[in-house]
């Protein structure tokens, strides 16, 4: 089918480009196209490659994994360098060569982005966080997870100006500790999911403000918080009417005493209860499942 459609729009055919730009062919034709797909039109023609500039200049979202596996560092700058309106950014496979120098100009010209995806960009710096604090003021999901520059500093900018803040994802952030996560909850009260996994440095005070401050929470990631205890968690039960799911594996000093409150309110939790996960043992070593009468 694309190589069709790309036979039916060459010029020979001579009606495709008389149709109007931006009233016609972006909004409803190009839309309809894979981004890669719109790359390799540019190749037919001066014409088209002036129609796919437009519309790139005019996307509201840019996902870097539409195009490949690895985009070139050329092609995202070329492409995004007249784009300012932008409402979703995603550029996890930019990570072996994404640095500030290419992400501070898209970042600055875009005010409208409420959603930002930068897994794995281990290259930037803290004033990549900076510069989207202060730019995009309506931000809502932001992902950061296995960013190790991110610092305290630059989340307290992040949370002074980002104030929507529905989702963040912090995992394997190792440089924050309890103080930096409290004042991110203390100001975006409006946090659905938050993500802290992989953090040594995270403990009960930062999960117990985290259930004060954030009421509409659904979604915590506690994996591998090894400070973690039983208290925070029996907080979070308190405080969190809407919590839907937790994830606690390999937080040793959480026990079911307080995950049964959660779990008895249908909460998903990532753990099995102490039977289940019996069976489950006992299944893999003697190679069958035991029927065992539990009446009490």
């Amino acid at each position: 089918a694309p190589r069709c459609l790309m036979m039916s729009l060459t010029p020979s055919r001579g009606c495709l480009l008389d149709l109007p730009w931006e009233d016609i062919l972006v909004p409803h034709i190009l839309c309809h196209l894979p981004l890669q797909q719109l790359l390799s039109l540019q190749r037919v023609s001066k014409s088209f490659q002036s129609l796919i500039q437009l519309y790139v200049a005019n996307m509201r979202c840019f996902d870097s994994s539409q195009i490949g596996p690895a985009i070139p560092r050329a092609a995202f700058v070329s492409l995004l360098k007249d784009n300012e309106v932008l409402q979703q950014l995603a550029l996890q496979n930019c990570s072996d060569w994404l640095t500030d120098r290419e992400l501070l100009p898209v970042i600055g010209q875009n005010h409208h982005l409420h959603q930002i995806q930068l897994k794995g960009c281990a290259q930037l710096s803290r004033h990549a966080l900076v510069a989207i604090s202060l730019s995009c003021p309506n931000l809502r999901r932001l992902s950061l997870a296995h960013c190790e520059w991110v610092d305290s500093l630059a989340l307290r900018s992040l949370a002074d100006h980002c104030k929507a803040l529905e989702a963040v994802d912090l995992t394997a952030c190792r440089q924050l500790k309890d103080e930096a996560i409290c004042y991110l909850v203390q100001k975006c009260s409006r946090l659905k999911s938050l993500s802290l996994a992989v953090n040594a440095n995270v403990g009960d005070v930062a999960v117990e403000e985290i259930a004060k401050c954030c009421p509409e929470l659904e979604h915590l990631d506690l994996t591998g918080c090894l400070r973690v205890k039983n208290d925070s968690i029996r907080v979070l039960a308190e405080y969190c009417p809407k919590l839907r799911s937790l994830k606690v594996k390999h937080c040793h000093n959480v026990a079911e005493s307080s995950l049964s409150i959660l779990r008895s309110r249908g909460v998903e939790l990532d753990v099995e209860p102490p039977l289940q996960r019996a069976l489950v043992l006992l299944q893999d070593v003697v190679g069958f499942a035991p029927f065992i009468n539990l009446q009490i």
